[in-house]
């Protein structure tokens, strides 16, 4: 998978000033409207999953190239710019606004007349791309931020972000239907954030033990599990200590849900997926099959953290320098011409634009 490169994401206070703001949705609209045009809506959600592209297109629309805001204001803009549009939409948002996702994602099915399948894969695309990183995943960010790109064809991508309440910078995770085999194996296009300790990646090909001994535990039932587990805690004699070795001790977290267990074990999910999606299966439940699985059975998860632009028109914070208006209001205006007159037939203005691309220096272009 391409979980390559670091970007850090500090926090930065205060809002995208409405003149900005308005701006990014004119500019992010018409470039959305271009790449539509020639590529298809498949194509724009591939690109947003991509985060040296979505880096690159925040940048462009004028926002600070390296602070969280780059999801939150540019995802917001962009919901705004497509939310008229016939064949793909935006659900979702900051705080409150990401549980919206399901209901939106229902008005669209309604409005655009798209089966009851369909909505209901997306729905369920959004909700487990949100447990998987809350849940699976844990890195000490929680999730405060979730959006899906979505067309009328089911292809969707998924742009989340995190915080660290330790250190004050966020995590964005990334997502595209066309990439994900499995929910819970290495799902994400890209990981974009700081490296953290102690990270727990049930969702690396490294952990495929432990989900395997972990959807085992609960298949078992709670009843061996607890025996078991009160064996370890007592230190009673077992056969390692006969063959010389040191016996393992195990201490459970005291915040285990066995009710949460119970009802998993009553469902007896037939993979991981399955498990994770199961109601009441959170952090604390995840982190403990997975210590018991390691410390009782050798299966071991992966403990490490899989995390791994340019500038157009300037930044609202005046870094590296301010937003240039009058050049966003032209390159806007030539967009939105190019687009109009390629309706009617005449592609000479894109056409130009992209001759003017072969003049560009190497480093600044992004496919």
């Amino acid at each position: 998978m391409p979980r390559s490169g670091v970007s850090e994401l500090p926090l930065h206070g205060g809002d995208a000033p409405r003149w900005l703001f308005e701006r990014m949705v004119q500019l992010g609209s018409a470039i959305s409207e271009i790449i539509m045009d020639e590529y298809g809506t498949e194509e724009l959600i591939r690109r947003m999953s991509d985060p040296y592209w979505f880096q690159a297109y925040s940048c462009v629309l004028g926002f600070d190239w390296h602070s969280s805001g780059t999801t939150t204001v540019t995802c917001g803009a962009m919901k705004v710019a497509m939310q008229n549009h016939p064949e793909i939409r935006m659900a979702g948002g900051k705080g409150a606004l990401s549980r919206n996702a399901p209901h939106e994602i229902t008005h669209f099915a309604e409005d655009q007349g798209i089966s009851m399948e369909l909505e209901r894969k997306l729905k369920y695309s959004s909700r487990m791309s949100a447990k998987v990183d809350n849940t699976a995943l844990q890195d000490g960010h929680r999730l405060y931020h979730h959006v899906i790109l979505f067309d009328n064809k089911g292809n969707w991508s998924v742009i989340q972000q995190g915080m660290s309440a330790e250190t004050g910078y966020a995590r964005r995770y990334q997502w595209f239907s066309g990439a994900v085999r499995e929910f819970v194996i290495e799902p994400h296009t890209g990981i974009s954030g700081s490296k953290s300790p102690d990270v727990l990646d049930m969702t690396a090909k490294e952990s495929e033990s432990s989900r395997r001994t972990s959807l085992d535990l609960v298949k078992d039932g709670t009843d061996r599990l607890e025996r078991e587990i009160l064996v370890v805690e007592k230190g009673q004699s077992t056969l390692m200590e006969w063959n010389g070795e040191k016996p393992v001790k195990l201490h459970m977290p005291r915040n285990i849900n066995w009710n949460v267990l119970r009802n998993a074990y009553e469902v007896q999910p037939r993979n991981y997926e399955e498990l994770i999606a199961i109601e009441g299966i959170g952090p604390s439940t995840v982190r403990a099959l997975a210590m018991i699985g390691e410390l009782v059975y050798g299966s071991k998860p992966s403990w490490k953290d899989p995390v791994k632009y340019s500038f157009t028109v300037g930044g609202k914070d005046g870094v590296p320098y301010p937003v240039d208006r009058k050049a966003m209001d032209e390159s806007i205006d030539v967009l939105r011409a190019g687009i109009a007159e390629s309706k009617l037939g005449d592609k000479q203005k894109l056409e130009a634009l992209q001759r003017l691309r072969r003049y560009a220096p190497p480093d600044y272009i992004l496919e």
